[in-house]
């Protein structure tokens, strides 16, 4: 599948991996500071963003959909941060192509099953009738009953956009991530292990991180490091200073 990417910066390259309901635009600040010492690219995953559409959505195809695009663009070895969804993807990468990245960053996730707990957020975005809405703030407000968080909406909305004769239209493919959201919420599909360098990055109060996650890391990222930040789940958008401290430490070590 050929992702819609955006690049800049000069140096060795650096992958950026969003999450679920997010898309390239989620880093744009972050690979401005980035590009400053690599060459930055940051996809699209599939059914994200400006990328094709497809029924297929699981943490094999989208490892794979890397491992197409870093062979497609002649990238070599990257260094590869993915944040909640596009960090169990990067970890599905490493185990399955060891020897294909450099650094591994991943952000507030970890390698284990989630219980699938999006289900008021595909609600609310049901809920919005795309063929009647008028606007962005009528769109907001039928999705504050399921995501009172603003912030949280706004990060969502921001995959609404027009068609060519300007109607509403999503730009994720919600049928597709409605079908296999449990597929989103599984532990490693590849066996083994990575022993390549690796971070996670984990916000304090996020409750993607439970006791006894560290060993199941080390389990699997034997020389894995992890950093904690005074955040929730959205590590970079809270702290994206602090962030960018830590990754370029870790980087540039």
């Amino acid at each position: 599948m050929k992702l819609y990417y955006r690049r800049s910066g000069h140096g060795h390259p650096l992958i950026i991996l969003h999450g679920l309901f997010g898309s390239s635009d989620n880093w744009h600040t972050l690979a401005k500071t980035f590009s400053q010492h690599y060459t930055v690219y940051l996809p699209d995953q599939r059914n994200h963003g400006q990328s094709p559409h497809s029924e297929d959505m699981n943490y094999e195809v989208l490892a794979e959909d890397l491992h197409e695009f870093i062979q497609e663009h002649h990238i070599g070895t990257p260094h590869i941060i993915g944040h909640s969804m596009g960090g169990k993807a990067a970890m599905n990468f490493a185990v399955r192509y060891p020897a294909a990245l450099d650094k591994l960053i991943v952000v507030d996730i970890v390698p284990k099953a989630y219980p699938v707990h999006h289900d008021a957020i595909l609600d609310g975005l049901h809920a919005i009738p795309l063929e009647n809405l008028r606007s962005r703030s009528e769109a907001d407000s039928l999705l504050t009953p399921f995501v009172p968080e603003a912030d949280v909406r706004q990060f969502l909305l921001k995959n609404l956009g027009r068609d060519a004769e300007g109607r509403f239209q999503w730009k994720i493919n919600l049928h597709a991530i409605d079908n296999n959201i449990e597929a989103m919420g599984a532990g490693m599909i590849f066996s083994g292990k990575h022993d390549g360098p690796a971070l996670f990055i984990r916000g304090e109060k996020s409750n993607y991180y439970a006791p006894g996650d560290e060993d199941r890391i080390k389990a699997i990222f034997p020389n894995a490091e992890v950093v904690i930040l005074d955040t929730g789940h959205w590590v970079q958008a809270e702290k994206p200073d602090e962030f960018a401290r830590v990754v370029l430490s870790y980087l540039t070590r």
